[in-house]
């Protein structure tokens, strides 16, 4: 009790910084746990519980910043969506003044990540599998990764002088897609997913052409 009291009266203002550093330590181990267990496992496979115990924090901890299974779940995907957008972009970012290379340079390096072992395909596809309610508000952030995707396909088409920019976008959004599953159905790196940079050069030439 003596060195409880002697504890508080030495250090109340460090302790309250440790509170908030503590909390959000216990947040990053548990969208970190969330992150390597949802997208190796998939989401319905997973509870709070296997969660907690990898982030190593308790359950209480859960439950102070996520309110249910579902808002963790949104905040794992929200993660993914921004790191999606990081590597995307960055893709993007190569070919400043080129923008038919830059679809093609996007493809390239998705090939790249899709084909390291551990690989286990799109998060936002996986979670689509599981969640069939489109209300759902894991579907929601599907929703919002994809219309992202489709937005910047569209507008990078138009760059490059696509004369239907949306089908063209539609298209590679396509072979992006079929590069997901190839990557988990015939595995790391295998021939149909290598063929997706060339795809993608040749409906850019064909959408780019000249119409007789």
């Amino acid at each position: 009790m003596a060195l409880a009291r002697a504890s508080e009266q030495a250090g109340r203002p460090a302790a309250k910084k440790s509170v908030r550093t503590d909390g959000a330590t216990a947040e990053e181990q548990l969208l970190h746990a969330a992150q390597e267990l949802f997208y190796r496992e998939g989401v319905r496979a997973i509870g709070v519980d296997a969660v907690v115990e990898r982030a190593g924090v308790n359950k209480m901890s859960l439950y102070r910043r996520f309110a249910s299974k579902d808002e963790l779940v949104a905040a794992y995907l929200t993660r993914m969506d921004e790191a999606f957008r990081r590597r995307v972009e960055a893709s993007f970012a190569k070919h400043p003044d080129a923008p038919a290379r830059q679809l093609v340079q996007a493809m390239e390096d998705l090939v790249a990540r899709a084909s390291v072992p551990d690989y286990r395909g799109c998060p936002f596809v996986n979670v689509a599998c599981e969640f069939s309610d489109p209300a759902h508000v894991a579907r929601q952030c599907v929703t919002r990764n994809k219309q992202y995707l489709a937005t910047r396909l569209v507008e990078i088409a138009t760059a490059a002088g696509a004369s239907d920019p949306a089908e063209l976008a539609d298209a590679l959004a396509l072979v992006i897609d079929g590069v997901y599953a190839t990557s988990q159905t015939y595995g790391p790196g295998c021939g149909p997913m290598r063929t997706a940079p060339r795809v993608t050069a040749l409906l850019i030439d064909a959408a780019c052409a000249p119409r007789i």
